[in-house]
């Protein structure tokens, strides 16, 4: 597994039709709504299987504020779950986090990716909105020392 930065035409489609497929898709939502008006300001970063150069997750990262940066639309592909992408995913985040001068690393997780982000030093704050009225998000914050 290779973790890199999108920057072709095509590593940027596979990692967007990722983002649409695991983020978007399950709840009916339009092609496209996958993709956000900040994200030219964003570092995205995507793992890729070496051997066949499939993408196999995917996420980015941003500063929120001056201490803070916001990881966003961590997702991982359904054959690659379970084999450590999301945390590779999540090292490299950090990383990138602390060049850009953050002492916190922040994240709205779903509720189901609560454990992965508890398992990876993250503390639940607080319940935050609720997305296509029905998946719940949750405030959860991880130092970086």
């Amino acid at each position: 597994m290779q973790i890199i930065q999108p920057s072709t035409f095509h590593e940027f489609e596979q990692y967007y039709r990722l983002r649409y497929e695991m983020l978007r898709k399950p709840w009916h939502q339009p092609v496209g709504s996958e993709r956000m008006e900040d994200d030219d300001e964003a570092i995205h970063l995507m793992a890729i299987n070496e051997e066949t150069g499939e993408i196999m997750g995917g996420c980015r990262v941003h500063k929120e504020s001056d201490t803070e940066a916001q990881l966003r639309f961590l997702a991982v592909g359904p054959k690659y779950q379970n084999k450590q992408v999301g945390r590779r995913l999540l090292q490299a985040v950090e990383e990138e986090a602390r060049k850009l001068g953050a002492k916190d690393l922040i994240v709205q997780a779903r509720e189901y990716a609560k454990n992965f982000y508890k398992r990876n030093g993250f503390t639940e704050e607080h319940p935050t909105h609720l997305l296509f009225g029905e998946v719940q998000h949750y405030q959860m914050r991880k130092p970086l020392y």
